[in-house]
């Protein structure tokens, strides 16, 4: 049998590494703010970038049975800056502006009293192809109480590729005043088209008077709490799993994603 001294001495390294586990993982805690664009009916899968309808108001319900603390995005701002988190927290973010974000996504989140924030790209609102929101439907929503709306440019080229300030400034500025006029509302969220920035396009978005700005991964140079580098996770239907979609949605899983290769 085990001596005595042996198991007190075990049962110390256990609860050592017990709290360095929790301290280490409060540290690398980055409040999830997931990210959706298309979401279609089942059968209707087609990309990394799609989500069936049943498995986003599997994951909607999930939220909500589990008790977490979805919030709108702007709110997360105060919290970050007083580094006051509540547990469970996360925000909910779809792109581009999707014609089935108003026939899908909207229905179960109000359903489910969910906020989120849709990102427009401007230009492409109402476009022939008819698979794009029109403005009648993106006001609708805009007026229900649970989604927001942020600019995601007046086009789709990422912004790191356009070489002229004059046009990085249209894009920034003109998205956010056309959006507004529309709506009739102040516009407080950026998502940076394609997840990608650097400093100058940074302190353009910070001086067209945004609150907040979105990316995937913009490394580590900026730190988990700058609100004009916020990182998100693609939520893909690999998510269907529940156990899947709440490892993602766990706060811990930007770092796990990281340092996996390392």
């Amino acid at each position: 049998m085990p001596r005595p001294k042996f198991l007190i001495s075990l049962l110390s390294v256990l609860v050592f590494f017990l709290i360095f586990l929790v301290f280490f993982v409060r540290l690398n805690y980055v409040v999830p703010i997931v990210m959706y664009h298309s979401i279609t009916p089942l059968g209707k899968y087609e990309n990394r970038l799609t989500v069936t309808r049943e498995t986003f108001e599997r994951q909607m319900r999930f939220l909500k049975t589990h008790k977490y603390n979805v919030v709108p995005l702007e709110d997360l701002i105060p919290l970050l800056k007083e580094k006051k988190i509540p547990s469970k927290t996360i925000a909910i973010t779809i792109d581009d502006g999707y014609k089935d974000n108003y026939a899908y996504a909207f229905p179960i989140l109000k359903k489910y009293n969910i906020p989120a924030t849709i990102f427009i790209i401007v230009n492409e609102v109402g476009r022939e192809q008819n698979d794009r929101l029109s403005w009648d439907e993106i006001k609708e929503m805009a007026e229900s109480g649970i989604i927001a709306i942020g600019s995601h440019c007046l086009g789709p080229e990422p912004l790191i590729n356009l070489k002229s300030d004059e046009a990085l400034k249209e894009e920034i500025f003109a998205s956010k005043r056309i959006l507004e006029e529309k709506l009739g509302k102040g516009i407080g969220t950026f998502a940076y088209p394609g997840g990608m920035f650097n400093g100058k396009i940074r302190q353009l978005v910070i001086d067209a008077g945004y609150k907040l700005a979105v990316s995937t991964n913009p490394g580590k140079e900026y730190p988990s709490d700058d609100v004009f580098a916020l990182k998100r996770l693609r939520i893909s239907e690999n998510a269907k799993n529940p156990f899947v979609f709440w490892l993602e949605t766990s706060g811990f899983y930007t770092f796990m994603k990281e340092h996996r290769h390392k």
